[in-house]
């Protein structure tokens, strides 16, 4: 494939390294000062988007005006997504979102899944998550906190939605966060009773497998119209 990279920090120049050692080359590598075209769009066979949420959405609809496929990993701009839906079906185009891309992050969604139905039968147990990043994220909490705490609240019938910086109900699941220098991103769902916790915690070593995800994610996209998530690259639920 030849890859359009709309971000070029650090998950970006990842991806490059992943996409380049999988046989791919990169056309474009456009950071905050780079100004691409939709023509020079138009060469590349996919994009894949990691900016910020103040720049994800008119990234995508410049990718879907050129006509090619967008993987994008941004958050923090879902409160857009009907816009883009519309916008994407207008244009008949592509797109793959995911809140995180690393394979073992969407195992641990699902898995917790499956935990919060078992969970739901033991009322004396309080669940929470919490999330810890590096110092340069710019959105709290993560999304792939909120995404976590959605697939609790799914299938967790004592939790009816989640909350971030007030206290929670009893029928709301709490997040918290932090932020650390040099933390690719952990999170953890702690389950805490009067008598004992049971927790399930993902940590990221690097940003190695977030990079992975989304070259896994481009490849798969090959030839589909719609819209994707890595739920669908991987056959799992969650």
């Amino acid at each position: 494939m030849h890859i359009a990279l709309i971000g070029y920090g650090k998950m970006g120049k990842a991806i490059e390294s992943i996409a380049l050692e999988r046989g791919h080359t990169i056309g474009l590598k456009a950071d905050s000062k780079t100004n691409f075209s939709i023509d020079d769009l138009k060469k590349h066979d996919v994009a894949i988007e990691f900016t910020n949420p103040h720049s994800s959405v008119g990234n995508i609809q410049k990718c879907m005006n050129a006509g090619i496929p967008v993987v994008i990993g941004s958050t923090g701009w879902y409160h857009d997504f009907e816009k883009v839906e519309e916008f994407l079906e207008e244009k008949k185009g592509t797109l793959l979102h995911a809140t995180n891309f690393s394979i073992g992050v969407n195992l641990f969604w699902s898995f917790n899944a499956q935990i919060a139905r078992t969970m739901q039968k033991y009322e004396q147990y309080n669940v929470t998550v919490h999330e810890v990043h590096h110092t340069q994220k710019l959105d709290a909490p993560s999304g792939t906190a909120i995404t976590t705490a959605e697939t609790i609240v799914k299938n967790y019938s004592h939790k009816q939605h989640w909350v971030h910086g007030k206290q929670p109900a009893a029928n709301e699941l709490e997040i918290t966060h932090a932020r650390t220098d040099n933390v690719p991103g952990t999170h953890v769902v702690n389950y805490t009773s009067a008598i004992d916790d049971i927790t399930i915690t993902h940590t990221a070593h690097n940003r190695q497998g977030f990079a992975t995800g989304a070259i896994v994610a481009a490849e798969w996209l090959k030839g589909k119209k719609g819209i994707f998530t890595m739920r669908d690259v991987l056959g799992i639920d969650y």
